[in-house]
């Protein structure tokens, strides 16, 4: 029945990669099963056979999608079902696109669709590289143009040296989280975490990777060779294509040129607007193909602004190609924020708020890996305004989901440890100008929001973009890219650290590849450049505030024993929202015995503290308390006095002298100083009143004597059947 199903096997770092085609999903231009260790991913490619007519971009979408089936789980919720993408599905959604976007043909306008879905997932190794592979596979196979295929691999640093695709469990003793992807010639994606690495660190990783996956590309190939489909035809440019090329030239490079002088943004869109227009107006009049006419446009623009680079050395802007553009780092802009930091760079601008909370603010994240908690969000925007257009409010996409994961990545290793900062912390990035990675100045405004706010972090973070014109003739490496320049240049190589070393690294290739020597270039020169702007964000703030804003809630932690949370929680946690509701505080209590309590007056947490340590407080014998009447009886009165502990001060140590009836000396409600004098055969408490000045609370047995005999004749039992059904009848006894 499964005529044309192919297979490769091959062992890679240590473990073996399954790739199958030829049995499921036959219907798809390609379709591979990829398999590492028990995690499955189907991997689908579909692409139309002709283009949108008038279309001028090439409409590539790529979709992962966990099922919790992998896992073997049921989604949680109402519906029971997969819902939208998660942050973590879109993603890796974006890793997979990276990579093989620049692998299509220039001139390709037909739709492709790319599907990976996780069927298995074994919690030990990662879906993404797996789903990455798979993907790559499955184009190559469908005969869809593709100049792959594609290989991708994690990269891991314990203890000094690399580790290719560590496992779930080695990457948490792991220095560096790295995934790259890339041809064979070299790397086309760079995706990346580390604790303040070297660049020779980061750069040896890279090579280190690129030479692990050459197996598989290789295994990819040999697949090819007996399972892919015939190749569709390469789109080939037309006589008149070429003619029409040949007088957009003419009529527009010298007027473009002109444009692309101006400086200031909004006058350059301006000015090169008009030249276009002018350019459209003179072809339509010549009854020119307008469409074509347009993405021809394009292309005559990228040509004058990267040729007048490498000509002249002088960007957009006027700048060299190490110059960072002028930068103003600002704190506290916003009175009653926690944090706050306005970072401008240039015509770009990071509006960046930190706010603190406790443990009952964390994510909780149900992922494939089970679920857990997240103690640090960052949240990036870019609303239309930024960059002087109208458009769509809603929801974030996947490109604001990327940039704001990746200034993520910068921050987190920074952290301070949980146990010295019990704060739960959200950052929101809103740009408010856009001019060039606003990502990067995410992650200095990020920075100094969350020392304005008082987190200690280890350092100050600073990131910086930079950019690359590469054609026959040379190359130029771009500090500090624009936007412009991100969009007709050849790479987007992203670097963000401290002064001590690189915290986050991403690299996207618009050509096939890119050298070693370029990209150690790229990687010195970011390092000049992220240096300086520390320096000028030194200027608004050097180092963490030692206190956090008087906003702030304030977090005091202590710990209790394991076998008494079940007392501070109380029955339905009676006990627990009784004291938050009366002290107007947020208490989090951990399975190990830890509490959290945050308040933002510090007389309410020292109330709730109290109280904490009161219920899980044990009585000393000897000691004296303060307590209040709850009940009184015919032999004796029941004392709260520590927590919710009561006691029991018989008749006999109430007072010195004989005391009659119990309500001759106190009644319910009274506050009252007792001394712990013993504990029954039960545990029940014993207080005595007579051996405290009930004025001063000073013990005073060596005058009163430590007991006192009951006098001859008293028939008034304190017995054990008495006071046993007292202590049954008795609603707060212990």
């Amino acid at each position: 029945m499964f005529d044309n199903y192919f297979r490769k096997e091959i062992a890679w770092g240590g473990k073996t990669l399954v790739l199958e085609s030829g049995k499921i999903a036959r219907q798809a231009d390609g379709a591979v099963m990829a398999r590492l260790g028990d995690t499955i991913v189907l991997c689908t490619a579909v692409g139309a056979r002709s283009a949108k007519p008038g279309q001028d971009f090439f409409p590539l979408t790529v979709h992962y999608q966990e099922k919790t089936f992998a896992a073997g789980k049921i989604p949680g919720g109402f519906f029971k079902r997969e819902g939208r993408p998660s942050e973590s599905e879109t993603l890796i959604s974006r890793l997979i696109d990276r990579p093989i976007r620049p692998l299509f043909p220039e001139g390709f306008r037909n739709e492709v669709q790319v599907i990976a879905t996780v069927l298995s997932h074994d919690l030990e190794n990662d879906p993404d590289i797996v789903a990455m592979v798979g993907c790559s596979a499955a184009l190559t196979l469908s005969g869809i143009p593709f100049f792959g295929p594609v290989g991708a691999a994690r990269v891991g640093y314990i203890n000094g040296a690399y580790v290719l695709n560590p496992t779930l469990e080695e990457r948490k003793e792991s220095a560096l989280d790295l995934v790259l992807a890339g041809t064979a010639e070299g790397v086309l994606m760079v995706e990346s975490e580390a604790s303040e690495l070297t660049e020779e660190v980061m750069l040896g990783a890279v090579t280190f990777g690129h030479a692990g996956f050459q197996p598989v590309i290789q295994a990819m190939i040999e697949l090819a060779e007996v399972a892919a489909k015939e190749p569709w035809p390469l789109p080939e440019p037309s006589e008149a294509e070429v003619v029409l090329k040949k007088r957009i030239a003419e009529l527009g490079r010298a007027d473009m040129a002109v444009a692309y002088t101006e400086t200031q943004k909004l006058l350059r869109q301006e000015k090169v607007g008009a030249v276009k227009k002018q350019v459209i107006a003179t072809l339509e009049a010549e009854g020119a193909d307008v469409n074509l006419a347009k993405g021809l446009l394009k292309e005559l623009e990228a040509d004058v602004v990267r040729n007048n680079i490498l000509d002249t050395g002088k960007r957009i802007d006027g700048r060299d190609t190490r110059t960072v553009r002028p930068i103003m780092a600002e704190v506290g802009v916003l009175p009653r924020a926690h944090g706050s930091a306005l970072f401008t760079r240039g015509e770009t601008q990071a509006l960046c708020v930190a706010t603190l909370g406790t443990g009952q603010d964390e994510q909780v994240i149900d992922a494939l890996v089970g679920e857990y908690r997240e103690d640090f969000m960052l949240h990036y925007n870019f609303p239309p305004y930024s960059v002087n257009e109208t458009g769509r409010m809603g929801s974030p996409g996947r490109r604001e989901v990327g940039h704001g994961k990746l200034a993520w990545r910068a921050i987190h290793p920074l952290l301070p440890e949980k146990e010295k900062f019990p704060y739960t912390v959200r950052v929101v990035s809103e740009i408010t100008e856009s001019n060039g990675s606003s990502s990067m100045a995410t992650v200095c405004g990020t920075s100094l929001s969350m020392m304005d706010a008082g987190v200690p972090l280890k350092r100050a973070c600073a990131g910086i973009a930079m950019g690359l014109i590469k054609e026959d003739r040379g190359f130029a490496v771009l500090s500090d890219i624009l936007g412009d320049e991100d969009h007709l240049g050849d790479m987007d190589f992203k670097v963000a650290g401290t002064e001590m070393g690189i915290t986050s690294l991403q690299m996207d290739i618009k050509i096939t590849s890119i050298t070693p020597e370029i990209m150690k270039i790229a990687v010195e020169q970011a390092r000049e450049g992220r240096l300086h702007i520390l320096g000028e964000m030194a200027k608004g703030l050097t180092g963490a505030r030692t206190d956090v804003a008087a906003t702030a809630p304030r977090i005091t932690v202590i710990n209790v024993p394991k076998d008494k949370i079940r007392d501070v929680i109380g029955s339905g946690g009676k006990v627990i929202r009784e004291i938050t509701e009366q002290t107007g505080t947020k208490v989090d209590i951990e399975d190990d015995g830890t509490i959290k309590v945050a308040a933002t007056s510090t007389e309410a947490a020292q109330r709730a503290i109290d109280w904490i340590k009161g219920i899980v407080a044990e009585p000393e014998l000897g000691v004296i308390y303060k307590g209040k009447v709850v009940k009184t009886a015919e032999f004796g009165a029941f004392v709260n006095f520590l927590g919710a502990k009561d006691g029991l001060v018989h008749i006999s140590e109430l007072a010195n002298d004989r005391v009659n009836r119990t309500t001759d000396i106190v009644k319910e409600g009274d506050q009252v100083k007792v001394k712990v004098i013993g504990f029954d055969e039960r545990g029940k408490v014993k207080l005595s009143m007579r051996v405290v000045d009930q004025a001063t609370g000073a013990d005073i047995t060596e005058q009163v004597g430590a007991k006192r005999p009951r006098p001859e004749g008293d028939d008034r039992r304190g017995g054990e059947r008495g006071e046993r059904r007292e202590r049954r009848d008795h609603p707060r006894g212990d």
